[in-house]
């Protein structure tokens, strides 16, 4: 099963319904293959996404494993990643950043509740992240599990910056969300600046020009103008100022691992990498200014007192 739920399945890379018989599966893999093949002017990655189409469900085997849900028969299934993780025994000694609030808690929430209404009353589902469940859901259905999962990955690599940085996740607003109660995805405090985080995963390239995110994938949204202004909102509340917007993204749907989007009432704009995405908080964000101790108390004592969580 593909990493993301809005990833494309292997039989949408090689263009044959998911019913489609073992004759027909077998040409479009060899039609895909010639014409993704680099030697022949092919793109690479495409090249790569049909071999491994083909690993997924080119025999009886593995093609019985997928639609159940795992990649081989002997491996585990892939939606367990996707159902929420138990907590694991830290084996790192270092201070972890302070942390609080559920990331992903609320997109996890409104899944669970629009799949449930989706499937219809009265159907039980025993596992509402089951890989087969997930692929047939309406694409906006699954781009909520996939933003929940965005949230949580941002999380684990926000927890490693050290005690000097304080994180809340899942902030309540009042500015406007995308079919989602709004709310920012992350606030990191530290002292490299104030950053506003949104964790996203449209299923597909994005990119910075003049100021915004642009990609087919986005279908008309604006994303850094939605950031900017809950990151206003949360700003007015506890009368600071955000230094930087970021939106982070998977790595293979951003061009460049930092790329600059100039600033918003005068907070820089970026987006950046997942792997990206801790080294450029430590780092801070060209344009963006670095804050004293002092000044890190204050900000973190206004926050604490007018942080709602979503």
């Amino acid at each position: 099963m593909p990493d993301s739920p809005l990833s494309d399945s292997p039989y949408e890379v090689l263009g044959v319904p998911a019913d489609a018989d073992a004759a027909t599966l077998r040409l479009a893999y060899r039609r895909a293959l010639r014409s993704a093949h680099p030697d022949t002017g092919g793109d690479p990655e495409r090249f790569h996404a049909v071999q491994l189409a083909w690993e997924l469900v080119g025999t009886i085997e593995a093609r019985a494993a997928f639609d159940r849900g795992g990649r081989a028969a002997t491996a585990e299934p892939a939606h367990e990643a996707w159902a929420p993780a138990a907590p694991k025994p830290r084996r790192d000694s270092r201070p972890q950043a302070r942390s609080y609030g559920h990331p992903g808690g609320l997109s996890r929430e409104v899944y669970l509740s629009l799949v449930r209404e989706w499937a219809g009353r009265g159907v039980t589902l025993d596992d509402p992240y089951d890989p087969a469940l997930v692929r047939s859901a309406p694409r906006d259905i699954r781009h909520v599990l996939a933003d929940a999962l965005a949230e949580e990955a941002t999380a684990r690599s926000l927890a490693n910056l050290g005690i000097a940085y304080t994180i809340w996740h899942d902030i309540a607003t009042d500015a406007a969300g995308r079919g989602l109660p709004p709310k920012l995805d992350h606030l990191v405090l530290g002292p490299t600046g104030l950053f506003a985080i949104q964790s996203e995963d449209w299923g597909g390239p994005v990119a910075l020009k003049r100021g915004e995110l642009v990609g087919e994938v986005l279908g008309g949204e604006r994303p850094i103008r939605a950031l900017a202004a809950r990151a206003k909102a949360i700003g007015r509340a506890a009368r600071v100022k955000p230094t930087a917007l970021v939106v982070v993204v998977p790595d293979d749907h951003a061009g460049e691992p930092l790329e600059l989007g100039g600033t918003v009432r005068g907070a820089a704009v970026a987006l950046v990498r997942r792997s990206r995405l801790a080294s450029a908080v430590r780092e801070g964000l060209p344009g963006s200014p670095h804050l004293g101790g002092t000044e890190v108390m204050e900000v973190r004592s206004r926050l604490q007192a007018a942080v709602r969580f979503a």
